[in-house]
């Protein structure tokens, strides 16, 4: 059971999509904050696998709650939605360490896609909003930061940012030891010039690198 937390200043719109979303199997919502500052407390409490962020909001708007959120909970997966799709908003989230971003005026099945997608630890942006964003967002390959990376580096980056691993659940998976980990991990902050898994996050994100695919 996937558990989502709604996160939206009008009382309409989460009524109308907690009652869609828990009408689909293995979706269940846990629980609806009103605003920024709800959600950070329900994260903490409520431990969800899924956040749907309103980027709109009096108070705390979704773009500082889910700075805020993601700091406390570097691994949260945070889709953001907005009855708007240009290219800023979006970018700037996905830099954040959001991991996906909807309209409103999407369709429930395209929801229940996104939020299957982020828990497979992809990203996902809507259709009309990533041909949007496109020119902005998309870089030259040739040119990523992550290209430097060994293969075995790639390995640990994927674990991080596509499956969420803990350094012994990646020691276990790669048969390594948690040691030789945490060296591959700090060769990683070093090449890409990144502190924690918070900044390597968001280098993903500015990058659109999603990691390699490990089978696992």
């Amino acid at each position: 059971m996937i558990k989502v937390l709604l996160v939206d200043d009008h009382e309409l719109v989460r009524t109308g999509i907690a009652a869609l979303l828990n009408a689909v199997e293995n979706i269940s919502v846990v629980g609806i904050a009103s605003c920024g500052e709800q959600a950070l407390l329900f994260t903490e409490q409520l431990r969800p696998d899924v956040i749907l962020m309103d980027v709109r909001m009096p108070g705390m708007g979704g773009i500082e709650a889910c700075r805020q959120v993601l700091q406390a909970h570097s691994t949260a997966k945070i889709i953001a939605l907005s009855a708007y799709n240009d290219g800023v908003i979006p970018k700037q989230l996905l830099k954040l360490g959001a991991m996906g971003f909807i309209s409103k005026n999407s369709a429930v099945t395209e929801m229940v896609k996104a939020i299957c997608t982020v828990m497979s630890g992809e990203i996902y942006l809507a259709e009309d909003t990533e041909d949007n964003i496109t020119d902005q967002y998309a870089q030259k390959t040739e040119n990523s930061p992550f290209l430097q990376l060994s293969k075995r580096e790639a390995e640990v980056v994927s674990l991080i940012l596509r499956y969420h691993r803990s350094i012994q659940e990646m020691a276990q998976i790669l048969k390594l030891s948690d040691k030789t980990i945490n060296t591959y991990r700090y060769r990683v902050y070093e090449k890409l010039q990144v502190k924690n898994d918070v900044e390597l996050t968001q280098l993903a994100a500015k990058w659109n690198y999603a990691g390699i695919d490990l089978s696992i």
